[in-house]
């Protein structure tokens, strides 16, 4: 399992370009849809910490499936597969290549490479839509945020995404104690 665990982040951080919102595609359809580590629901939840939480987004969502699917021992595991294989390709680069993106056949690959990241962290959103619950509330956060991302961009205002999130998180846990906590399963609040 250990072994399992390292090689699947190792590929997903050696062949995965554009960062960890390229690489959640990616996460995705190894982890749920393959190997079924974790379900789409954790996949959505652990995107969502892992976004709210200090480090880069993959290498968050490497420890948990890793720590899911083995404890502590495989959060390391993961967490080491999907950093070994970047940290690798730019030592290497570093070491032999002083001006690397100044070379023609580089810089073209890159500009290539831009455009499948964009469409990878596309795909990643898209299909976290399909998936989310058919709800009006969580639909409304959905489109807010999204209108409010949108004008930020187009009108290059100075605005933390991270303060973006925080107050659709702040709206939806106020309406959420508004309404009263729902009934768990067996018909008794906690």
């Amino acid at each position: 399992m250990l072994l399992d665990l390292f090689l699947t982040f190792a590929k997903i951080g050696f062949f995965t370009f554009g960062g960890g919102y390229a690489m959640i595609s990616m996460i995705e359809n190894i982890c749920v849809e393959r190997k079924q580590w974790i379900t789409h629901d954790e996949m959505m939840n652990v995107t969502v910490i892992a976004e709210s939480t200090p480090g880069p987004i993959a290498i968050n969502c490497a420890t948990f499936v890793g720590y899911k699917k083995a404890g502590f021992l495989g959060a390391i595991i993961a967490t080491l597969g999907i950093i070994v294989p970047s940290f690798i390709v730019i030592y290497i680069i570093s070491m032999f290549l002083d001006n690397f993106l100044e070379i023609t056949i580089i810089a073209n690959a890159f500009k290539g490479i831009k455009i499948a990241v964009g469409i990878l962290i596309l795909d990643a959103g898209i299909t976290m839509v399909k998936k989310m619950q058919k709800k009006a509330f969580p639909q409304t956060i959905m489109i807010c945020s999204l209108i409010a991302m949108l004008a930020i961009n187009i009108f290059a205002w100075n605005f933390s995404s991270i303060a973006l999130m925080l107050i659709a998180a702040v709206v939806s846990l106020s309406i959420y104690v508004a309404k009263g906590a729902p009934e768990q399963k067996g018909g008794a609040k906690k």
